[in-house]
């Protein structure tokens, strides 16, 4: 089935167009009352007496095109279906709506579709006594050899510095010749790990293969020119830095227009941004556009990056206001500032010592936990929020490697105990990273007062259920640890470990989860699912045995 919200695919574009007018913070868009298949946004306050700015295509890439008309960028957008190029008609009407004395200029992405309506429109606005010029956007250098490179999303840097220069009252002479030497100054590559879903069309299983992610691709889903065999962010800003920089020369000054695609997450584009300020290109970039969604291909998961060499006139352009919905403002590119603090930790000083068996048993429960990483976080996303193994591998690793070097009271249990509570309650994330440290401080503290060890767990077990809600039954981790650490205490290691995968088993048969996240999940997905903190308990008593 397909995966997007709409009511009736033949009115997906209008319904769309409709929420982007009366959604517009600045009130200054509106369309044409015209024939229906005649899709076209223009400002409100347009009174024709400078260069008329006009871009298009197919829909689909919003906000590109109508969220980047206003006074500053374009005068109108003439919109066509989802991926197709508007009809001659509506481009011509766009150009009689909106042209006056001065003239107008169309900004096109190199489609042939593209062209040839935008191209056919102009010569017979031509005859209407218009006087229209167009220049061709194609910024996509992922083949070099390309006579016809596509237009892509810097085709909105022709539209922010062309819509400067009209705004400036420039000729239509002068505004095409910036828009061109834009054009010819700009150099974008894509990428993606999964293309776009077509409205109305069922799912299929995707080109692009795990673990992989294709370079080059269009932002109509058309194949990449080539694909890496990783997702590992620094190599694929990498690999398209190393096109941006052929294209752009090694001295030029650039501004960097970071777009996601349409379904990239936020969190991803930050990091993607780090990534690229930090690469091979970081001592040529002044300014910053983005990261955001500018030009999308619907829902597709990637995004690209679109350099663009600098001078006094772009600068300048690209820095001024506008009054759209769409453009971000530039940014200046500075390192990343630092504010010295002294880190306040909960107070433990131990002093590091060895005991063999100590950290062998250490070192084996950290590799469980990281080992079952992938396989906890499938678990906990039928039932969750995906995240479970990689929370208490997170932790794992910490105590791993402070067992790795040295730097464990191992040979004091109580101290051992309160540490690792201190560490998790600093590097694992949520409830759960409290949840351990309360755990293991309170049993610390326990042996610290010479109890046993079994009853300093079963201590600990009981204030991490006061503080945390959750109970015996109430499908958590402790169905699993309570029974562990009590078979532990009146029996011996075989008997916890039984009892441990005892208790996460039952876990699947529970229909209710009265805490913890899948208490929030309905009954029937949790049906025959156990629960994945109590299938790490019982992993990690089993890796002990």
């Amino acid at each position: 089935m397909s995966r997007f919200f709409f009511n009736d695919r033949k009115h997906m574009v209008d319904d769309a167009i409709e929420g982007v007018i009366i959604s517009s913070r600045f009130r200054n868009l509106t369309r044409l009352d015209t024939d229906p298949a005649i899709r076209v946004v223009v400002r409100k306050d347009w009174n024709k007496s400078k260069v008329a700015i006009i871009s298009g295509g197919g829909s689909g890439h919003e906000p590109a095109h109508a969220g980047f008309v206003g006074t500053g960028m374009l005068t109108a957008a003439v919109c066509g279906d989802l991926f197709a190029s508007p009809s001659v008609d509506a481009v011509l009407n766009a150009i009689v709506a909106v042209t006056g004395d001065r003239g107008c200029l169309l900004i096109v992405k190199n489609y042939t579709g593209d062209r040839l309506n935008f191209g056919l429109a102009a010569e017979r606005a031509k005859k209407h006594g218009l006087k229209v010029e167009m220049v061709i956007v194609g910024d996509d250098v992922s083949l070099p050899d390309n006579k016809q490179p596509r237009g892509i999303a810097g085709t909105i840097l022709v539209h922010k510095i062309a819509g400067y220069a009209a705004e400036q009252g420039k000729s239509l002479s002068d505004v095409r010749d910036i828009a061109q030497l834009a054009c010819d100054s700009i150099a974008s590559m894509g990428v993606a790990m999964q293309t776009c879903n077509l409205p109305g069309q069922n799912d299929e299983e995707g080109r692009i293969k795990r673990g992989h992610v294709e370079l080059g691709l269009g932002i109509h889903g058309e194949p990449g020119a080539s694909t890496i065999d990783s997702q590992n962010s620094q190599k694929t800003i990498a690999a398209l830095v190393t096109h941006l920089r052929k294209a752009t020369g090694p001295e030029a000054r650039l501004a960097v227009l970071i777009n996601n695609l349409g379904g990239t997450s936020a969190l991803e584009m930050a990091l993607l941004t780090k990534e690229l300020v930090h690469s091979e290109l970081k001592e040529q970039i002044d300014y910053l556009i983005g990261p955001a969604a500018l030009v999308t291909a619907l829902d597709m998961k990637g995004f690209s990056l679109s350099a663009i060499a600098l001078n006094e006139t772009f600068i300048e352009a690209l820095q001024a206001d506008v009054e759209t919905a769409g453009w971000q403002p530039l940014v200046i590119l500075d390192p990343m500032p630092l504010q010295k603090h002294r880190v306040i930790h909960g107070g433990t000083h131990a002093k590091p010592s060895e005991n063999d068996a100590v950290k062998a048993l250490v070192a084996t429960i950290t590799r469980t936990l990281i080992e079952q990483e992938d396989a906890l976080n499938a678990l906990d996303a039928k039932v969750g929020d995906g995240d479970t193994g990689s929370t208490f591998a997170l932790g794992a690793r910490e105590i791993a490697q402070l067992n790795d070097d040295g730097k464990l009271p191992l040979n004091d249990t109580a101290a051992l105990l309160e540490l690792i509570g201190e560490r998790l309650a600093t590097v694992m994330g949520g409830s759960s990273g409290v949840l351990m440290s309360i755990f293991f401080t309170a049993s610390g503290q326990e042996v610290a007062k010479k109890q046993p060890l079994a009853d300093a767990l079963l201590f600990g077990l009981e204030q991490m259920k006061r503080y945390g809600g959750a109970d015996l039954g109430d499908r958590t981790l402790i169905d699993a640890l309570q029974p562990a650490l009590e078979a532990l205490k009146n029996s011996d290691l075989s008997a916890a470990v039984t009892a441990a995968n005892k208790g996460a088993e039952a876990t699947a048969q529970m229909q209710k989860a009265n805490a913890g996240r899948s208490s929030y999940v309905n009954s029937e997905n949790l049906n025959g699912v156990k629960d994945p903190g109590a299938v790490a308990i019982a992993a990690v008593f089993a890796g002990m045995k």
